[in-house]
């Protein structure tokens, strides 16, 4: 026979609250209790959040929720909303011993900008054109945003964003 524990903790309850949304969450009166007997589990996670795509097909792109961009001799804002979102894409830069480019993005909470990806085509470069390709996740609060800049004409940043998530990490589904 286990023994049974009372669990108080406010950071547990409020992942049950956004878990499982269908159930309204953690009631009032009601609690949180660990046994040390071992109990099989089902996963419901998916079908509790109100999904039931495999997170790998959550996060697939369509023709509505992508966003694409183009950057090339500036700086453009691609995303001032929050949440969470994937950025992919490709940069491609040619000095032609014009000088050195760059092309980068960076956060920016509008006093403070934090460069999060770089690529520097330096002018003493043997390689004259480079091709990379990016693909990562940024998160954004209220007042963040996230910037594309490229340095001249020759660097191309060029790719999409999609949002994966929202601010309470809610999954989002392609549409």
């Amino acid at each position: 026979m286990g023994q049974e524990f009372v669990i108080k903790s406010q950071q547990l309850e409020d992942k049950i609250n956004q878990l499982l949304p269908s159930q309204g969450g953690f009631q009032a009166g009601v609690d949180l209790s660990a046994s040390t007997m071992v109990v099989p589990i089902v996963d419901l996670t998916e079908s509790a959040e109100g999904s039931n795509l495999r997170e790998d097909l959550q996060t697939a792109i369509s023709h509505s929720s992508a966003t694409p961009f183009s950057v090339a001799n500036t700086t453009t804002t691609l995303i001032n909303t929050t949440g969470y979102f994937r950025v992919f894409g490709a940069v491609s830069s040619n000095n032609n011993n014009t000088g050195s480019h760059s092309a980068l993005f960076q956060m920016t909470d509008g006093t403070t900008n934090k460069i999060i990806w770089q690529v520097l085509n330096p002018n003493n470069s043997n390689e004259n054109t480079i091709a990379i390709n990016f693909d990562f996740i940024v998160f954004l609060q209220a007042g963040d945003s996230l910037e594309a800049s490229s340095s001249t004409a020759n660097s191309f940043l060029i790719g999409n964003t999609r949002q994966i998530a929202d601010i309470s990490g809610n999954l989002i589904n392609p549409t």
